[in-house]
């Protein structure tokens, strides 16, 4: 590792199986309307990188290569036009048109051949996490559980006294718990025949609770709470824009370490070489991120 690089997130990663990492970055946006009249949600700035920087840069720190973007059918150009195939970042990126959205869980079928007989990690494209993650993962399925004061706005898990999942209720009307499930999950292969036998619920729609519901059925559910002092952001309202972009100005001006820097972070996972990383900076423009990378060298 280069002297004076630190990581912004510490993963511990314990698998059995290759993992592959898919980034879901479709649905219309319309919470962020008139903002995505002209563009996808996933490419909107967040402080100074697109959107989706943010979810790639945590499957790139959980040790994850392998990457499938699924958006709709008039963005996608734009997500290969901003990756290409990831190799100048040690990745191999491939793509996925979702042609009508019809729920998070309709990603797995998706991106079933990507997957193969491999695990998957699935993360939200406007979801933006920062902090000390522990995740450890070896089979069945994991999620995350995290303290919010406004649990009817998500999917929710329930605990018993000793602290062991209970169920999980989508955007519930009353209040069970103030844990809401963050938009980031990890499955074993069987998630793929799972989703592929849900029933849409009564909004049309393949949800990723129902898959996570099916895994509590089989007591394969791992739930684990997020530790103080981690942040979950999901940056899919105006109000929700504005407040990470803030958050990210805030720490990175403090720190002076950059949230969601993906050439910084391919070169400390050793994805690239540092003759690689100096490459990329060649094809970089001249701008306060690039001066921000120069000072790794």
């Amino acid at each position: 590792m280069p002297p004076g690089i630190a990581l912004n997130i510490f993963i511990t990663f314990i698998t059995k199986n290759m993992t592959k990492g898919i980034i879901l970055a479709g649905g219309k946006g319309t919470r962020l309307y008139p903002l995505t009249q002209p563009i996808n949600k996933q490419l909107l700035p967040v402080y100074d990188v697109p959107m989706v920087y943010y979810p790639l840069a945590t499957l790139m720190e959980a040790g994850i290569k392998d990457i499938l973007i699924i958006s709709s059918p008039e963005y996608i150009d734009y997500f290969k036009k901003l990756f290409c195939t990831g190799e100048h970042l040690g990745l191999n990126i491939s793509y996925k048109t979702q042609d009508i959205p019809n729920g998070i869980a309709q990603s797995f079928i998706l991106g079933e051949d990507f997957i193969g007989k491999d695990q998957v990690c699935l993360i939200l494209g406007d979801n933006i996490f920062h902090g000390n993650i522990d995740f450890e993962f070896a089979t069945g399925a994991k999620i995350y559980a995290y303290q919010v004061k406004n649990p009817s706005d998500y999917g929710v898990v329930e605990f018993n006294k000793e602290g062991k999942a209970l169920r999980l209720v989508e955007k519930p009307k009353e209040f069970i718990s103030n844990y809401a499930v963050p938009g980031l999950y990890f499955y074993d292969n069987d998630v793929i025949e799972i989703a592929k036998n849900l029933e849409p619920s009564a909004r049309g729609e393949y949800e990723i609770t129902d898959i996570n519901k099916e895994y509590l059925k089989r007591g394969k559910l791992y739930v684990s709470k997020m530790k103080t002092g981690v942040a979950w952001l999901d940056a899919g309202s105006p109000s929700a824009l504005r407040d990470a972009s803030d958050y990210v100005h805030a720490i990175e001006s403090r720190q002076g370490k950059k949230i969601a820097c993906l050439e910084e972070i391919a070169l400390i996972k050793g994805f690239i070489t540092m003759d690689e990383f100096k490459h990329l900076l060649n094809n970089i423009p001249n701008s306060e991120y690039k001066n921000y990378l120069n000072q790794l060298i």
